[in-house]
């Protein structure tokens, strides 16, 4: 298989990783793609259309992940405030129940 088609691959299983919220294979197969646009560049030239063609479909899964990291760290943040909400809340209730 060539390095080409293992990024399509990892292309395509990081697709269905964000889709199913799979953060640690996300991190695995993030790390495994890194490791393909590693050796395509140093590889001898292949088709350069077909390669940004590859790359460019490689960015806009990369964005899709950092809007969805980016959603669920608001979502985290959001939930610890109503943590330290209801925390609060429970210090009155214990100061004047």
């Amino acid at each position: 298989m060539s390095q080409l088609q293992r990024i399509q691959q990892t292309r395509d299983a990081l697709i269905d990783a964000l889709a199913e919220r799979n953060w640690e294979a996300i991190g695995e197969l993030d790390t495994a793609c890194r490791d393909c646009v590693e050796h395509v560049l140093d590889e001898k030239p292949v088709d350069e259309a077909v390669l940004r063609e590859n790359l460019e479909g490689l960015l806009v899964v990369y964005r899709m992940l950092l809007e969805a990291a980016t959603g669920e760290r608001q979502l985290v943040v959001n939930q610890m405030a109503q943590i330290n909400q209801a925390k609060s809340a429970s210090k009155v209730y214990h100061l004047f129940g």
